[in-house]
């Protein structure tokens, strides 16, 4: 079934892609969901308008996007946590940590939903990395260093 995208789905695509899932998947979570419409004639139709309307803005998000990833990309993030003496976190490092750590170290600020860690929680002493999806195109690296308060007192 060809479906029209609300909202951006992880795995899937993104808003205002025309995508090919099953049946089922349609109609049983996509559509009720409201992240999806059937692509009747009708709504490809206003789709291709709207896409059309919204190229010149979309540009512009996009650029601004670039910008940012120019100034984001290869960072280098220190992420104060407690922890035991064996290395292991009390807790988890997770996307708000790493979008806070962007927001407080470099004044930078991110949607939490924007950053992807290839582990869901973190919870180990460490070097990390975490990408930070900017755009549908654009995805830039953050190394995360994570270490224990009392290492940083100690420095």
């Amino acid at each position: 079934m060809e479906i029209i995208l609300k909202q951006d789905v992880q795995n899937l695509g993104f808003a205002d892609d025309l995508v090919k899932v099953k049946d089922g998947y349609a109609r049983n979570y996509l559509i009720p969901n409201g992240l999806a419409i059937v692509a009747t004639p009708s709504n490809k139709k206003q789709l291709a308008e709207t896409l059309k309307q919204r190229a010149f803005k979309l540009e512009k998000i996009r650029k601004e996007a670039e910008f940012l990833a120019g100034k984001i990309d290869g960072l280098t993030l220190k992420i104060v946590t407690k922890a035991s003496d064996k290395g292991t976190i009390f807790g988890s490092v997770n996307t708000i940590a790493v979008a806070n750590a962007m927001k407080e170290q470099h004044d930078i600020e991110i949607d939490r939903k924007k950053v992807i860690l290839k582990e869901d929680h973190i919870k180990e002493l460490g070097n990390y990395t975490a990408q930070i999806q900017l755009h549908k195109d654009i995805k830039v690296s953050v190394n995360l260093e994570v270490v224990a308060e009392e290492e940083e007192k100690a420095e």
